[in-house]
């Protein structure tokens, strides 16, 4: 028996009995549970039998057990009636509730159908956590290095143009600091400030080396802005791309500081490099709204939420556009589009992790461009055919977006 067809026979074997314990009850009606009225009638003549079982023994007079049989009897009178009541009021319960129960059956059914056809895969293979965990550490793994990005970066920019000179006295201080901070290499605060002072100029290589040596210093007391300062540097160095030794940083100052607002903003960008504009969109529209308006991470949080947005199909949030911002809905959908197409050119010509075919496919369903997400999808399952988490993947991006067959 092929594996589709026991699905179908499982799942229809489950329906059946989830829905027998729905509509048993209904089918019953009342029938089969004792009723209030007539527990009560239960209750009172076994009162009367113990009436006349204490007289007998002389624990109560005759007088005492009178008076209780008179009362005890008033309640057996109005626990017969309220039965009858009960009884008559339960005749028709019966088919009004295979009315319901019929309809609820089916109800069920289309329902339960419907669901399936929208979030289900039958047939789909497993996909253990443990090698989608696989398959992401090796994704992972292929990034290239910061030296390597690095080396790439300096050997593909054009000659920098000459940084305009200090003040005289602002280059006799930063010569002054430089000389204090060789003269001392083991004060973490010096090489802190050297850091960044560095920084504030684009001398990143200087500045990423006085704040490694910084959290070299500290050891096991460095600081989440220390963390985060050393991968600043390295991503600067980099023109913003996070690599792994960069990511494994701000991972460490999260760890100390779960709230830390740089750090936050900084693996937001590496989820956005990874393909999780999702989780990128969380974490940044939180930032945004935590604020300050004039925090420096806004600026760049504005500058991309557009595009984040869009490559996660959920709205740009309000009030997070750039002071004096007034790109049109062209500009805007034509940077969009541009990005897309790169992705598209950049996966055809050389291919990519399943994040990246995750990441098109989520972005043209959001463009509305079916037709080719749809194709993409074909050929994303002809890569990945022999990598079960890579298609799981995919084929869970593809439903969300409405392009299963």
């Amino acid at each position: 028996m092929q594996a589709g067809a026991m699905f179908w026979i499982v799942a229809a074997a489950l329906v059946v009995v989830a829905g027998g314990a729905v509509l048993r009850p209904l089918l019953r009606g009342g029938r089969g549970a004792e009723r209030r009225a007539s527990y009560d009638l239960r209750i009172y003549r076994d009162q009367l039998r113990e009436v006349e079982s204490d007289l007998a023994r002389g624990a109560i007079t005759a007088d005492e057990a009178e008076a209780v049989r008179v009362e005890v009897s008033r309640r057996l009178l109005a626990a017969a009636d309220a039965e009858a009541a009960e009884t008559g009021a339960a005749a028709a319960a019966p088919r009004v509730s295979r009315l319901a129960a019929g309809g609820l059956g089916a109800a069920l059914v289309v329902a339960a159908l419907g669901i399936y056809a929208s979030l289900g895969a039958a047939g789909r293979p497993d996909a253990p956590l443990a090698e989608r965990l696989a398959a992401l550490a090796q994704a992972r793994a292929e990034r290239p290095g910061q030296a390597e990005v690095e080396a790439m970066a300096a050997s593909a920019a054009p000659p920098a143009p000459e940084a305009p000179a200090l003040p005289p006295q602002d280059a006799a201080l930063l010569d002054q600091l430089r000389a204090a901070v060789a003269a001392r290499p083991d004060d973490a605060l010096g090489q802190r400030l050297l850091a960044r002072t560095e920084l504030s100029l684009g001398n990143w290589t200087a500045s990423r080396a006085a704040w490694q040596r910084a959290v070299d210093i500290l050891g096991r007391a460095v600081t989440a802005q220390d963390l985060v300062g050393l991968a600043e540097a390295m991503i600067l160095a980099t023109n913003g791309y996070v690599s792994p030794e960069a990511e494994a940083l701000l991972t460490r100052a999260l760890a100390i500081d779960p709230d830390e607002p740089a750090a936050r903003y900084y693996s937001g960008l590496a989820l956005l490099q990874g393909g999780r504009a999702d989780l990128t969109y969380t974490l940044w529209t939180r930032l945004v709204a935590e604020g300050p308006p004039d925090a420096p991470w806004i600026a760049p949080i504005a500058a991309q939420i557009g595009e984040v947005a869009a490559l996660a199909g959920r709205p740009v949030p309000p009030g997070v556009a750039p002071p004096g911002a007034e790109a049109s809905d062209a500009a805007r959908d034509e940077m969009i589009e541009s990005m897309v197409a790169g992705l598209a050119d950049r996966l055809a010509a050389e291919g990519g992790p399943p994040e990246d075919w995750a990441q098109l496919l989520r972005s043209l369903a959001v463009l509305g461009r079916q037709d080719e997400a749809r194709a993409i999808w074909r050929e994303a399952r002809e890569v990945f055919a022999a990598d079960p988490a890579a298609l799981g993947l995919l084929r869970e991006t593809a439903a969300a977006g409405g392009l299963t067959e």
